[in-house]
C-alpha cells in the first residue's frame, strides 16, 4: 500500500486494470486479461470480471496518487455496494465425521443469516456482534482468561453462541446416516 501511482486521479477504468498488463500494440485489454488468466470468453470467471467493469473506459479513479489496492477497492466499491433496500445473505454448511465407540458417525450443520438492509447485514451480524458480544463479556468479567483467547474454550463460546441466538445466528443440526468424506466415492 505504500507504492502510489501518481497520476491516478481521473484514470479510467480500463486504463487502471490495463497498467497490470503486458504491451501490446495489437491485443485489447479484454484480451490481455483473458490470455494472463487463462480463461476463454464463454468462462463464468469471465462474465464475473465483466460485471466489475474493469473495462469501462467512462468510469474514472477520483483518487489522488492512490495506490493500486486504494484503486482496486473503488472499483468493487462501486460494483458491490449494496443500494439501500438491498439484503446479503450468510450461509454456511459444515459436515462433521467422527467415530463414537468404534461406530462412524456424521453431523450436518448449516446457518442462513439473512441482513435486514444494507446497513444492519448478515455480514454485520456474523463478523460484528460475536466480537461485541465478547467485548462485553469480557468488561462485565463474565469471561475472565487472561490474554487472547480463540473459541474453543466454554467460557468463550458458551455465553457468546447464547447471546448470538438471540440475534438470529444460530446452527440447525442434523445426525444423519455417515456418508465419508465424499459421499460419490466407492471406499468412503
Amino acid at each position: 500500500d505504500s507504492y502510489t501511482i501518481e497520476n491516478s486521479e481521473g484514470m479510467s477504468y480500463r486504463e487502471f486494470t490495463n497498467l497490470f498488463l503486458p504491451y501490446s500494440p495489437t491485443d485489447s485489454v479484454e484480451l490481455k486479461l483473458r490470455h494472463y488468466l487463462k480463461i476463454d470468453q464463454d468462462d463464468i470467471m469471465w462474465g464475473k470480471l465483466l460485471e466489475l467493469n474493469l473495462f469501462d473506459s467512462k468510469k474514472i479513479i477520483p483518487i489522488k496518487n492512490a495506490s493500486p489496492a486504494q484503486m482496486l477497492q473503488k472499483v468493487l466499491e462501486d460494483s458491490w455496494t449494496m443500494a439501500h433496500d438491498d439484503k446479503d445473505m450468510i450461509v454456511m454448511y459444515h459436515k462433521f465425521g467422527y467415530k463414537l465407540n468404534g461406530e462412524k458417525q456424521q453431523l450436518d450443520a448449516n446457518m442462513v443469516v439473512i441482513g435486514e438492509n444494507h446497513t444492519h447485514t448478515a455480514m454485520a451480524k456474523t463478523v460484528g456482534l460475536p466480537v461485541a458480544i465478547a467485548t462485553l463479556l469480557i468488561l462485565n468479567k463474565k469471561i475472565a482468561t487472561p490474554g487472547v483467547q480463540i473459541p474453543i474454550s466454554k467460557e468463550v463460546y458458551g455465553p457468546i453462541l447464547k447471546e448470538l441466538a438471540t440475534f438470529g445466528v444460530v446452527f440447525k443440526e442434523y445426525h444423519v446416516p455417515y456418508l465419508g468424506y465424499n459421499p460419490d466415492s466407492v471406499a468412503g
